[in-house]
């Protein structure tokens, strides 16, 4: 019954009463019996050693403890004195990982085979309430093998029930041992179903090749498609980990993608007589030494769109970034270069002028570099950033502010050819505090540029017909290499006030900054395309930023102060509050968000003006589980709301809420020629311990669709989860409803069973 016992093991016996029968060769332990023998235990009320046979037989409330934590609960046993063999009667056994067997009898054979006999499997624990309740599941079987040398389980003539009702009848199957992590054979299948793809079965099987390598092999079987088959291959070693996975489909309906408008509705080519589609992707993480790691992430396929029609795992995103990388860390020293290709995995064909995927980069290399001394200068913290990029495109991306007219460009966000840029710059800055509370942070700051230019005719044709649009008045600068600096003084004062009583304390911090610089050199125009902070954003959590750009290719110039107050309370009873207003100016010199760039990346953001509009923002929270936040841009004199977005949500049982709305007004030259209102509502419930109801749903109240809705249902105990999902998506343009269904089932220790993820993404 026990582990094998070491050799040269002495036996240990504690016991209130020895009584020795040298006639029959038999001693016999009565009242606490404790049996300690290579690391087993065993404990009972009554123990009876026979010298003759080396049996013992335990009996009353007996527990043996094996030294690999299995637990053996029983009123008799009969084992041999090296615990190798042995019988047993109405036995219960829990194994160190919360599996449980029970059994009439059990035999143990051999030191590993031990077999059961009508016995029960599980891995739900007992109700502590009422220990005679049917688990949430559990194998009935008339024999049950538990070979310890192979790690398996074998259930023969069983039945599988579920909350006590029995489901399936089962002659013969096997599991590995639930102690083992790693071990050959067929996973449970599992199921998926996609209008284009019919209904699809999937049928794993893992090789456990090695403790540091493995491989799974999956066969897919769907109604209108035919046979996917997926390989992946995983190794360990010492310093990292990498991946190979392989998939491929000769589709037997490619027609099946063909919307009721004669649209191809998946990049996959319709009606090729090919009809093959594949993929490969690769994933990997090294550690050189305790300071650098390198990895990749990579993935090529057939077709911009195949792992995500096929959901092929961890390969399916909607957009994804492949990358090979080489990073170092060390205290307050930051080192990373990488080679990235963003993949739009989109239902667009190759050919369509409007597909993002042909439009994206490849970026060859990035590099971040960023040091802080561990010493102060002058008093003050001292940090140095270096940023250097090369990008190159093949396709030329524009936004025509008139689809029907190709010289209608309203703004680049990417040119077709080559472009390259090196940044450093250096920041000293230092903190005094006046006797009044004030706090002073005087700030020094020096960037440099270099980089060039090589763009192809048709992006030099875009440029100069965004450059006759007067409402753009895009520069025309063609220049194919340059060299920049910009040099910032700054000063920001904070004045942080306590106010407190019984119960509350409350912080207001009026703030402003001062920031005096040169203008903003070589703006618009090909002389730095801006690829990398096209996604400028004004509102309150961007307030106080030195330069409010998002990336490195534009920077702010000119003289600007930022001017605000801060507040945050605490309560006794547990709730909190904050908030934050302000508002920019610009002092003198050249105002860099009214100097447009070929994405036009300032325009109606609230900072265009020399007053910029008002922004701000009021959160709270409360330990009942309610949080709430308010944030909004407003016209600097009408006070109209540009931009705007309310939270709510409550966390809490037996149910959760939440909301959100946003309002950004239109800016057309930044490609958005409407406003764009959404409400976004999702709830979940506990409708008992282990069930839950939740659902969401997505509104454009602009063009009055449901953009995205879905519900879902859910069980979940200590040894199995179910989820069953149905949503609903809508394509704003062709209004085309996309429908999906998913359920998952997973039994603790014997696996999962349905699609591989939930059709709804954003349920909590």
């Amino acid at each position: 019954m026990a582990a094998d016992v070491p050799a040269g093991s002495q036996m240990l016996l504690a016991a209130d009463t020895l009584v020795y029968d040298n006639d029959n060769q038999t001693v016999t332990a009565v009242g606490g019996v404790q049996i300690d023998y290579g690391g087993n235990r065993l404990v009972a009320q009554r123990v009876e050693y026979n010298r003759n046979t080396k049996r013992l037989v335990a009996s009353g409330n007996v527990e043996v403890i094996n030294s690999d934590g299995t637990k053996i609960y029983s009123q008799h046993v009969d084992i041999t004195d090296d615990f190798a063999d042995g019988f047993v009667n109405a036995l219960r056994v829990e194994t160190v990982d919360k599996a449980y067997f029970a059994a009439e009898s059990a035999e143990r054979m051999g030191g590993v085979l031990t077999t059961f006999h009508n016995g029960v499997y599980t891995a739900c624990e007992p109700c502590e309430d009422q220990p005679d309740k049917a688990p949430t599941w559990r194998i009935k079987a008339r024999k049950i093998i538990w070979n310890g040398e192979k790690k398996t389980v074998r259930f023969e003539n069983s039945n599988f029930e579920f909350f006590g009702f029995p489901l399936a009848y089962l002659p013969a199957f096997e599991i590995a041992d639930p102690t083992v992590k790693r071990k050959s054979g067929f996973l449970i299948p599992g199921i998926a179903y996609k209008s284009e793809l019919g209904v699809g079965v999937k049928v794993p099987y893992y090789f456990a090749l090695s403790p540091t390598y493995d491989l799974t092999v999956t066969g897919s079987g769907y109604t209108k498609q035919g046979f996917l088959g997926e390989a992946e291959w995983r190794q360990r070693f010492n310093n990292g980990q990498y991946s190979l996975k392989v998939a491929g489909i000769r589709q037997e309906d490619p027609d099946e993608f063909i919307d009721s408008h004669g649209n191809n509705v998946d990049s996959g080519s319709a009606g090729d007589p090919n009809k093959f589609r594949g993929m490969m992707g690769t994933k990997g993480q090294f550690a050189i030494n305790p300071r650098w790691d390198f990895g990749w992430d990579v993935l090529l396929q057939t077709d911009k769109n195949f792992s995500r029609t096929y959901a092929i795992e961890d390969f399916n995103e909607s957009v994804h970034h492949s990358s090979i990388y080489l990073t170092g860390l060390n205290g307050r020293n930051y080192f990373d270069v990488r080679a990235m290709r963003f993949e739009v995995q989109e239902k667009t064909l190759p050919d369509d002028p409007t597909a993002r995927a042909g439009k994206q980069p490849w970026v060859l290399p990035s590099l971040d570099y960023a040091y802080i001394p561990d010493m102060a200068v002058g008093g003050g913290q001292l940090s140095f950033n270096v940023n250097a990029q090369a990008i190159s495109r093949e396709r030329l991306d524009r936004i025509l502010s008139d689809p029907n007219n190709a010289a209608s460009v309203n703004n680049v966000r990417g040119i077709e050819g080559q472009s390259g840029r090196l940044t450093t710059e250096a920041e000293w800055k230092r903190t005094f505090t006046t006797d009044g509370g004030l706090l002073l942070t005087p700030l020094l700051a020096l960037r440099g540029d270099v980089g060039y230019v090589n763009a192809s005719s048709a992006s030099l044709t875009a440029i100069n017909q965004m450059a006759m649009n007067p409402e753009i008045n895009a520069s025309d600068d063609m220049r194919t290499s340059l060299a920049r600096y910009m040099a910032t003084a700054g000063l920001e004062m904070r004045w942080p006030v306590l106010f407190s009583s019984t119960s509350s304390s409350h912080i207001f911090e009026p703030m402003a900054q001062v920031f005096v610089r040169p203008n903003e050199q070589y703006v618009g125009g090909l002389a730095v395309p801006n690829e990398d902070a096209q996604s400028f954003v004004f509102d309150a959590t961007t307030l106080f930023e030195r330069d409010k750009f998002s990336g490195y290719d534009r920077m702010e110039g000119g003289t600007r102060a930022n001017v605000g107050l801060r507040y945050s309370g605490a309560y006794d009873n547990g709730w909190s509050t904050n908030a934050l207003f302000g508002q920019s100016y610009q002092l003198g010199g050249r105002n860099s968000f009214d100097s447009p760039d070929l994405v036009n990346v300032g325009a109606d953001s609230g900072l265009e003006t020399e007053t910029s509009d008002y922004v701000g923002l009021v959160g709270f929270n409360s330990p009942s589980g309610v949080s709430g936040s308010v944030s909004g841009r407003f016209d600097e004199q009408s006070l109209e709301v540009r931009r705007a977005e309310v939270k709510a949500a409550y966390s809490g049982l037996p149910i959760s809420l939440s909301a959100k709305y946003a309002f950004i007004q239109a800016q057309p030259l930044y490609g958005f020629t409407t406003d764009r209102h959404e409400v976004t509502l999702g709830a979940s419930t506990q409708l008992a311990e282990n069930w839950r109801v939740f659902g969401t749903g997505t509104y454009d109240l602009e063009q009055s669709v449901l953009v995205r809705d879905g519900v879902g249902f859910a069980y979940s105990d200590s040894c199995f989860t179910y989820l069953m999902t149905f949503s609903e998506s809508r394509d704003l343009e062709t209004k085309e409803v996309s429908q999906n269904i998913g359920f998952n089932l997973s039994f603790r220790t014997l696996g999962d069973f349905g699609s591989s993820q939930s059709s709804i993404d954003t349920i909590q």
